[in-house]
């Protein structure tokens, strides 16, 4: 079975069915991008991914396990992480606390251990330092070393997405989902980030699910392509033949 695989997944509010037998499967260490116009299904499927939705219908499996139906806390301890379209952090904290909390779920010490004395320090004390340790290896990763003590509501816009990124890295994934990472970037910002999404692949061995809305980025780093439109998957393949499929040229281009 594939590292990762989406079967017959479908999402029905009321009458709307916002996914609809939708299926795809991604191997380790590669990047899979999802895209599709406006309203196309892109984040619900993300949604009933990571937990937030159960499903109407279909399965989520992750290594060889199903994972749908379970809750978000379960799915993020299994080893999947998502970013956000709207960014979803603690603005008056710093950006070393914000991604202190993505390690939350590494934490080993609970109240009583931590008051109990090891070799002269606390069990605490020793967990939250190595939980620093590998923040701070992810905040030299993504370039954020240098706003490590400023209250995140004070960053760029563009540095705010790299934070998010870094917290969702900060809980050591298998798979990251990334929603729409460049919105709001100028184009300048979204080149870093196509460079940064492809290094983060190679240097932590990451797999990547991508939803983008810019098609050159996701055509760019994607190894392979899912195109949704009204819930329906209506192209797959490499962004070669993505790229030429009618059905998406229709989609994003009209019939003219």
């Amino acid at each position: 079975m594939a590292f990762f695989a989406v079967e017959g997944l479908t999402m029905r509010f009321g009458g709307l069915t916002a996914l609809d037998n939708v299926s795809f499967e991604v191997e380790r260490a590669t990047i899979f991008s999802v895209i599709g116009p406006n309203g196309s299904g892109k984040s619900t499927a993300f949604n009933c991914i990571n937990g937030i939705h159960r499903p109407t219908a279909g399965e989520v499996h992750f290594e060889g396990e199903r994972i749908s139906g379970w809750s978000c806390h379960h799915i993020a301890r299994r080893g999947i992480a998502r970013t956000f379209q709207n960014i979803e952090l603690f603005g008056n904290e710093s950006t070393i606390d914000n991604l202190m909390l993505g390690r939350h779920q590494h934490m080993t010490t609970g109240v009583w251990q931590g008051l109990a004395m090891v070799n002269g320090r606390t069990k605490a004390a020793r967990d939250e330092g190595e939980n620093r340790e590998r923040v701070q290896h992810i905040l030299e990763l993504l370039d954020l070393d240098g706003v490590r003590e400023r209250p995140v509501r004070e960053l760029p816009y563009g540095t705010q997405k790299r934070v998010e990124l870094a917290r969702a890295l900060a809980m050591e994934p298998k798979l990251l989902l990334v929603d729409e990472p460049s919105a709001g970037m100028n184009a300048q910002e979204r080149t870093e980030l196509g460079e940064r999404l492809g290094r983060l692949r190679a240097d932590l061995d990451l797999t990547i699910l991508l939803i983008e809305h810019h098609l050159q980025l996701a055509m760019g780093l994607a190894d392979r392509v899912l195109v949704l439109n009204f819930g329906k998957p209506i192209a797959q393949g490499t962004p070669e033949e993505v790229r030429r499929h009618p059905e998406v040229i229709k989609a994003y281009l009209g019939d003219g």
